[in-house]
């Protein structure tokens, strides 16, 4: 598979588009007709707490807390559905319904709500993914989400803030790793232009690598003499070769 393999889509967009427009669309008639939906997130261990495990990603505590979310679900979710656009809709579905799964078994006694699971599920099965292939492009996302989002590691650790469900982190971050073993990808390939990047490439063979010695140096080839033949010429009309013999040094007839 070579790069064409990565086509712009609408999808591309409209995807994280429609993902954050829902967000902010649940959050606004929790607002607008007084709801509390915090009591559908996940509560560890209980029977009723079972339902977060689908709700809690859609759910959040303030404006504040879903727009923190929202940043970083549009920048990644575009990035997974442009680079892994099989994978997107599993990654997606299996990273929420995984990550909650978990979340419920190891989280406290506390309600977990939010689509920050969920964001952790992208990094991780983006970084991942991208090193196990070992294509550059994909390689280079993997260092891009590490540089812009490699902060939220320390969010997987307990104590490091109360309000903040460490468990959920830790359980979006398990299931992205586990997603990128599961899902493989087609074998990345660079598209080839040049002779020198065939593997069967011998520079030994390459008129233009004999130009440099072992130390890298230009030398010119050396001169190959090639003797000279007396030309020889056809009759157009007959079968009969016409060889023309120079002659040098020889007298010429007396008149």
């Amino acid at each position: 598979m070579n790069d064409n393999h990565f086509k712009y889509s609408n999808s591309v967009i409209g995807l994280p588009l429609f993902f954050v427009w829902f967000l902010w669309f649940i959050y606004w008639i929790e607002i607008k007709f007084d709801f509390d939906f915090i009591e559908n997130g996940i509560f560890p261990r209980t029977v009723y707490g079972f339902q977060g495990v689908i709700f809690s990603p859609f759910i959040h505590a303030d404006i504040e807390h879903l727009y923190n979310n929202s940043i970083p679900l549009l920048v990644l979710l575009a990035a997974l559905r442009y680079f892994y656009a099989k994978q997107s809709i599993p990654v997606i579905g299996y990273g929420i319904l995984l990550s909650g799964l978990i979340t419920w078994i190891i989280g406290r006694d506390s309600y977990h709500i939010g689509a920050s699971g969920l964001i952790y599920v992208l990094v991780s099965f983006v970084f991942f993914k991208g090193i196990q292939t070992k294509y550059y492009r994909l390689v280079a996302l993997s260092l891009t989400v590490v540089i812009v989002y490699g902060g939220m590691v320390w969010y997987i650790f307990p104590k490091v803030e109360e309000t903040i469900s460490w468990e959920g982190h830790l359980a979006g971050l398990i299931t992205g790793f586990v997603l990128s073993l599961i899902y493989k990808t087609p074998e990345f390939k660079k598209i080839i232009k040049y002779d020198w990047e065939h593997p069967d490439f011998n520079p030994q063979e390459d008129k233009f690598m004999q130009r440099f010695d072992e130390n890298g140096n230009f030398v010119n080839l050396p001169v190959v003499e090639i003797e000279e033949e007396n030309p020889t010429y056809f009759n157009s009309n007959s079968q009969v070769s016409y060889t023309i013999i120079n002659k040098k040094n020889e007298s010429k007839p007396e008149l």
